[in-house]
């Protein structure tokens, strides 16, 4: 299940961030996600696993619970 990815386009916005720069922040952290991973993820298309938020939260920012504040 993917409840975060609104939040994680909203935060990445608000960072004034393009996908293809926060998937190569993830990238530097070990996360091998390309761009169009990311618009799967923010269009809750893709799951997200539990390291995978905790990365987005690092890369972000945020605190985990940050992603999860606007989750229906």
């Amino acid at each position: 299940m993917n409840v975060i990815g609104p939040q994680v386009k909203r935060l990445r916005e608000q960072s004034h961030m393009a996908q293809e720069e926060l998937a190569a922040q993830c990238n530097l952290l070990g996360w091998n996600i390309s761009r169009g991973t990311l618009a799967k993820i923010e269009s809750q298309v893709r799951r997200v696993t539990d390291f995978e938020v905790a990365l987005m939260a690092e890369v972000l920012k945020v605190e985990i619970a940050e992603l999860y504040e606007d989750a229906e």
